[in-house]
């Protein structure tokens, strides 16, 4: 059984109920006519219930639960809740129930504030700022996390590296240039990411250009303490660096270049230095090795909210529901 098999089997063992709020892109139709038949999650889908009935015409969401946030009966109660919220930042009673009224991004994270929704997925047609905006604002940080960052994970055909061609890829999405403290929290919530969704032992590599001081540098200099806080922050976890991508992953050039390290050669979860880098790696691993790519998820906010590519498949849409439907399971 591959991975997202393994995934759906969980999403459906427990199902979870998770928002759609991209009712204007027929890919949220399509993938939520196979999650429905799948049963991998209940669905919400928002906005005008006659333009919804519209655009699916063809699909058979029947299965699906449709709110229109205008004559929703919890409207109110979202629009007090998020004023208290983000009064302090200038934001009026009137502007709450308009940003409710019309934005269903920010709707549908409300809806999982309130415990209405177990999560959401959304950024089929919207930037991963937009998505996330109302994420940071609303939901926050879960309790113990610095900062919200984000992962994918790769599923390579073929592959007898990582975790059987399974690896986590972090952070490609989110965190722009990280310092060292970020970088190792974003270390550390990737290696629990992992064993949550893959249900194996992470072994996290801190990438970079360098090996065990193979090279000087600044970039290097950060990676290294970088890898000494989040051993600090998890001595229970495998995390070394800093390794160059094949000393990571390949057992012969850890060996060489890394002997005494119990990640090097066997990484499972790679650790880019910066969103540059880690953002053309998982391109470049997706086109040229036909790999699986699951995300840009999200980790460290207070409840499953992921963020899909903009040239996402209706097929990547149902993958990332059943990942947010474990990812709710944990929670």
């Amino acid at each position: 059984m591959g991975f997202i098999d393994e995934i759906k089997a969980k999403a459906k063992a427990n199902l979870k109920t998770i928002v759609l709020p991209e009712t204007e892109d027929i890919r949220t139709y399509k993938a939520a006519e196979t999650v429905l038949k799948e049963g991998t999650a209940r669905l919400i889908l928002i906005g005008s219930k006659a333009e919804i009935a519209e655009k699916s015409a063809g699909f058979d969401i029947s299965g699906a639960q449709i709110i229109d946030p205008v004559q929703c009966d919890k409207l109110d109660g979202y629009v007090e809740k998020l004023f208290e919220l983000r009064q302090s930042k200038g934001l009026t009673k009137e502007q709450a129930e308009e940003l409710l009224r019309t934005d269903y991004t920010t709707f549908g994270v409300m809806m999982v504030k309130s415990g209405d929704a177990d999560g959401m997925v959304s950024g089929a047609c919207h930037s991963t700022a937009e998505v996330l905006r109302p994420c940071l604002q609303i939901l926050k940080t879960k309790p113990g996390t610095k900062l919200v960052s984000s992962f994918f994970v790769m599923v390579v055909p073929d592959c007898d590296m990582g975790e059987d061609g399974v690896f986590v890829f972090t952070d490609c999405g989110l965190e722009q240039n990280p310092d060292a403290e970020k970088l190792a929290n974003i270390a550390v919530s990737a290696a629990e990411s992992f064993a949550s969704l893959v249900g194996k032992t992470p072994r996290v590599a801190m990438l970079s250009h360098s090996s065990k001081g193979s090279a000087k540098h600044a970039d290097v200099d950060k990676v290294v303490a970088a890898t000494r806080m989040a051993q600090e922050l998890a001595p229970e976890v495998s995390i070394d660096g800093e390794l160059q991508l094949d000393a990571a992953i390949v057992a012969s050039v850890g060996a060489a270049k890394a002997p005494d390290s119990e990640v090097a050669g066997r990484a499972n979860v790679l650790v880019f230095p910066d969103l540059d880098a880690g953002n053309i790696g998982y391109k470049l691993v997706e086109r040229l090795a036909k790999a699986e790519a699951y995300g840009p998820l999200t980790q460290g906010i207070a409840a499953p909210v992921n963020d899909l590519s903009r040239g996402c498949s209706p097929e990547d849409i149902v993958g990332v529901v059943a990942i947010t439907a474990v990812q709710a399971q944990a929670e």
